[in-house]
């Protein structure tokens, strides 16, 4: 045997090995976190010039950072917030809700808590799932009002605790479009039951739309569903005063003319 030949062998084995050790330890490292040396105003900045340039995501990472790196700190605080709105903006909802949600929990005293009251009602009032999404291609009974009613919620609170913020004129009129779409929403629901035979579910409907949204315009068509509703049920008491009613808030109503509360085959959601 070669004993300088197979040493060679044996060195040049041991070179592979530990090159290809080395290369799978670089390989299965963590890249370097090139914020790792920033200070928490150079984080914030970076953040907000991210979150200026349209970049929602990177700013909520980086503000993700500094609320970790600064704990306690009213500039961790400020990153909670900001880093909640940008969520908000990238389109993620649920983030943003659980952001805006811990927040208020850890900071009930904050100085920001009436903007954190308005965001969450902001980010619920503008939930694709909820009362403004496009509603002409679903099933009318299927949809969840949930996140409406949230964003009313967050509104009364902020109006409620702090009637003289900046966000509170906003907060009433969106608390406004809230239950005005609410009613609307119940009313169409109830339409849904009267033009499928459900009359019960349709009186019960409009019912609570009357009860709840007096003031709502959606009030007017609701009474009138009640009064086709009880008529088809045979309920005549309950349909004349429901129509009593109506004739004393909507003396110019149009569901009292015509086919609008008659018996006929024409759909009498279609006469205007």
């Amino acid at each position: 045997m070669n004993f300088a030949s197979e040493s060679a062998r044996r060195a040049g084995l041991v070179s592979t090995v530990a090159a290809a050790a080395c290369l799978l330890a670089a390989c299965g490292s963590a890249p370097k976190d090139e914020t790792a040396d920033w200070s928490a105003d150079k984080l914030y900045s970076e953040a907000r010039d991210e979150a200026a340039a349209g970049a929602y995501d990177k700013a909520a990472t980086l503000y993700e950072k500094l609320e970790g790196r600064g704990v306690g700190t009213v500039l961790a605080q400020q990153a909670q917030l900001e880093r909640a709105y940008a969520l908000y903006r990238a389109r993620e909802q649920a983030q943003a809700l659980a952001a805006v949600d811990r927040f208020i929990k850890l900071n009930p005293t904050s100085p920001a808590l009436d903007y954190a009251l308005y965001l969450k009602g902001v980010i619920n009032f503008n939930d694709d799932l909820g009362l403004f999404g496009n509603i002409s291609g679903q099933d009318l009974s299927e949809r969840d009002q949930q996140a409406s009613r949230d964003a009313y919620q967050a509104f009364k609170q902020l109006v409620d605790q702090f009637p003289n913020s900046r966000y509170a004129e906003d907060a009433r009129v969106r608390m406004d479009f809230i239950v005005n779409s609410l009613a609307s929403y119940e009313v169409h629901v109830a339409r849904y039951y009267l033009r499928r035979g459900a009359y019960l579910a349709a009186a019960n409907r409009a019912q609570q739309t009357v009860q709840e949204f007096q003031q709502s315009p959606a009030a007017e068509e609701a009474l009138a569903i009640l009064v086709r509703s009880y008529d088809h049920l045979g309920l005549e008491q309950l349909r004349d005063d429901a129509r009593r009613v109506l004739t004393a808030n909507y003396p110019e109503s149009p569901y009292l003319t015509g086919s609008a509360l008659g018996r006929t085959d024409k759909p009498w959601w279609q006469i205007w």
